[in-house]
C-alpha cells in the first residue's frame, strides 16, 4: 500500500468526507450580492438542505473590488456587499453554515479581478480574519516563469498556497482548480501529472471543464455527462481526505428533465464527490428538494471509506458502477445514458460478489428491498440512474474487485477472448469484465481458467499457473506493470517500457484494487 496521501495540513481529517453546500457560480456567475446569500442561507435552513448536511455557503468570482487597498489587501465590493463579508460570514454562521470564498492563483481572476499572485500570505490572513474556512483557488491567468513549464508553474503556485495554509492555526479547506486547465488536450501527461500532486496539497480538486452555466448555450445533460466521464478517469487518486470534484449540482437548469437532475445527484453521490448546489435555492420545487435530501444517497456520498465508484461494465447504453461501503455493503449504480428506456439483468459476479448467494438489495431511491440471487434486474427511463445497496452476509462477504480495465485516454476496454488480449470498443460483454485478485492475477469473467499473461512484448490469455508473468501491479500513475518483465501494459503494443504517464499506458481499474 502507498503512504497515506496528506491534505493541506498533512491531516486528512481536515475534511473527512466530501463538502456539501452552495456556490453561486453556475447559476448566477458574477451576478452575486449580499441578498442572494442571505436568502439562500435562510432557504437552506428552512427547507431541509442544511439539516441534510449542506452546511457550506461559498462565494465565487466577482465579489471584490477591481483594485487592492493601499496595504495590498483585498476589499469586497461595497455595492454588492454593503454590510461587508465579515458580517455576511457571521450571518451564515448564525444559521449553522460555514463560510467559503474564491480567489485565483494567477495575477487576475477569471472575471478580471485581482488574483493572489504575490499576495498569498496577506490574502490567507485576510480570509481567516473574515471568518472564512474554505478557499476555492482558480487557475486563470497563470503564465510560466523562466525555468518552469506551465505545469511546473501551477505546481509551484499551489504548493506555495499549501505551505501557507499548512502553517495556519486553523487551516482553510483547500479546493484546487489546477487540473481543469490541463484536461482539454490530446496528450494527458500533464493532466495526469497535476492530478498526481493535487492530493498532496489540498482536500479536493476540480479536474475538468466547468459544468454548463444557467445562461450558457448547449446541452446541460451533455455537460453533466462530460464531467461524469472525466470523473471516471481519475478514481485512482481519491481516498479519505481528498476528493475528485466534477463540479456543481445544477438542479434548476431548465434544460434538464427530472430524471437527469436526479441522475446527476445519484452519480455524484456514488462517486463520494462534493455536493455543492448552484441554483436559486429559494425557488427549488419540492421534487428537487426531495432528491437532494435523500438520506440514503447522502450517506453513500458521506461514507467514511470514500471509495469512488468505478465502472464494472460499459456499453453503448448502460454504465454499471460499483464500490464498497464502510459497513461492508456493495453499492450498485446503473446509468442509462442511452436515448431509450432500458431493462437489464446484471449478473452479481459483475459486482465482485458471489452469484450463488442470496442477497437483499435496497433501492436507495424509494427504500424498497428485493431478494436477489444470480442477478439483479434493473429498469430505467432514459437518462435515469438506479442505485442499490447490497449488504453482504458473513457467509457471502467475499468481494473480488471486478470491472473493466480501460485506457483513460482512448476509452477502450481490455478484452480477453480465447487466447487473445487486446483493446476494443467497450461493449459490456463478459470478456471485458476482469477480476483483479489480491495476488495481482487478472482474469476475465468469460474465461475463468485463463489469466492475463505477459511474454516478451506480447500479452495474451493463458491457463492460470500463478507465474510471475501472470501477476500485475497497479500504480497511482495508472500503470499496469508485469511482475516478470517489469514492463507496462501498452494499448496497441502489448508490453512496453514504462513511460511517464503516457496516454497508452494509463488505465482505470475496479475500485478496491490496492495501489502499489
Amino acid at each position: 500500500m502507498p503512504a497515506q496521501v496528506v491534505a493541506s495540513i498533512e491531516n486528512p481529517n481536515l475534511l473527512p468526507t466530501p463538502p456539501m453546500g452552495f456556490n453561486n457560480w453556475a447559476r448566477f456567475m458574477c451576478d452575486l450580492n449580499e441578498t442572494l446569500f442571505v436568502e439562500t442561507a435562510d432557504a437552506m435552513a428552512s427547507n431541509g438542505l442544511l439539516e441534510a448536511g449542506y452546511n457550506r455557503i461559498n462565494l465565487d468570482d466577482c465579489w471584490m473590488n477591481y483594485q487592492r487597498a493601499e496595504n495590498g489587501s483585498l476589499e469586497w465590493n461595497i455595492t454588492k456587499f454593503p454590510r461587508g463579508l465579515p458580517w455576511l460570514g457571521e450571518y451564515v454562521k448564525s444559521k449553522g453554515f460555514n463560510f467559503g470564498i474564491y480567489e485565483d492563483s494567477g495575477n487576475l481572476t477569471c472575471g478580471g479581478y485581482p488574483g493572489s499572485l504575490g499576495y498569498e500570505e496577506i490574502d490567507a490572513e485576510t480570509f481567516a480574519a473574515w471568518g472564512i474556512d474554505y478557499l476555492k483557488l482558480d487557475g486563470c491567468n497563470v503564465y510560466p516563469t523562466e525555468g518552469r513549464t506551465l505545469q511546473e508553474e501551477y505546481e509551484y503556485l499551489y504548493g506555495h498556497w499549501h505551505e501557507i495554509l499548512r502553517k495556519m492555526d486553523n487551516p482553510l479547506i483547500f479546493s484546487e482548480s489546477a487540473p481543469a486547465y490541463f484536461s482539454i488536450t490530446d496528450n494527458y501527461t500533464d493532466w495526469y501529472t497535476v492530478m498526481g500532486w493535487v492530493p498532496e496539497y489540498g482536500e479536493l480538486a476540480r479536474h475538468s471543464v466547468d459544468v454548463l452555466v444557467y445562461s450558457g448555450e448547449g446541452s446541460a445533460w451533455d455537460s453533466i455527462m462530460t464531467n461524469y466521464r472525466y470523473n471516471t478517469l481519475v478514481a485512482r487518486y481519491q481516498r479519505p481526505g481528498y476528493y475528485n470534484d466534477p463540479d456543481f449540482l445544477i438542479p434548476d437548469h431548465p434544460g434538464l428533465s427530472i430524471d437527469e437532475r436526479r441522475s446527476q445527484f445519484a452519480l455524484w453521490a456514488s462517486f463520494s464527490a462534493p455536493l455543492i448546489i448552484s441554483a436559486h435555492v429559494p425557488d427549488l420545487p419540492s421534487e428537487d428538494i426531495d432528491f437532494l435530501t435523500n438520506r440514503a444517497l447522502i450517506e453513500v456520498d458521506q461514507d467514511p471509506k470514500a471509495e469512488q465508484a468505478t465502472l464494472a461494465s460499459r456499453d453503448s447504453n448502460l454504465d454499471v458502477l460499483t464500490r464498497s461501503l464502510a459497513d461492508g455493503s456493495r453499492l450498485l449504480t446503473v446509468l442509462n445514458h442511452g436515448n431509450q428506456p432500458s431493462q437489464t439483468d446484471i449478473p452479481l459476479d459483475v459486482l465482485g460478489i458471489s452469484p450463488d448467494c442470496t442477497f437483499k438489495a435496497e433501492d436507495l431511491w424509494d427504500g424498497s428491498t428485493h431478494t436477489i440471487k444470480g442477478h439483479i434486474r434493473v429498469k430505467l427511463n432514459t437518462h435515469a440512474t438506479g442505485v442499490y445497496k447490497i449488504p453482504l452476509s458473513h457467509e457471502c462477504s467475499t468481494v473480488i474487485p471486478t470491472g473493466i480495465i480501460f485506457n483513460t485516454a482512448s476509452g477502450k476496454c481490455l478484452t480477453g477472448s480465447k487466447s487473445i488480449a487486446q483493446f476494443e470498443t467497450c461493449n459490456g460483454k463478459r470478456s471485458q469484465i476482469w477480476q483483479v485478485e489480491s495476488s495481482g492475477v487478472l482474469r476475465p469473467l468469460s474465461e475463468q481458467t485463463k489469466c492475463l499473461t505477459g511474454s516478451g512484448k506480447a500479452v495474451s490469455l493463458e491457463a492460470c499457473k500463478e507465474r510471475s508473468s501472470q501477476k500485475w501491479s497497479y500504480a497511482t500513475t495508472g500503470n499496469l506493470k508485469n511482475g516478470e518483465s517489469g514492463t507496462c501494459l501498452t494499448e496497441g503494443e502489448g508490453l512496453g517500457v514504462c513511460g511517464f504517464e503516457v496516454n497508452n499506458q494509463v488505465f482505470g481499474l475496479p475500485s478496491g484494487v490496492n495501489l502499489s
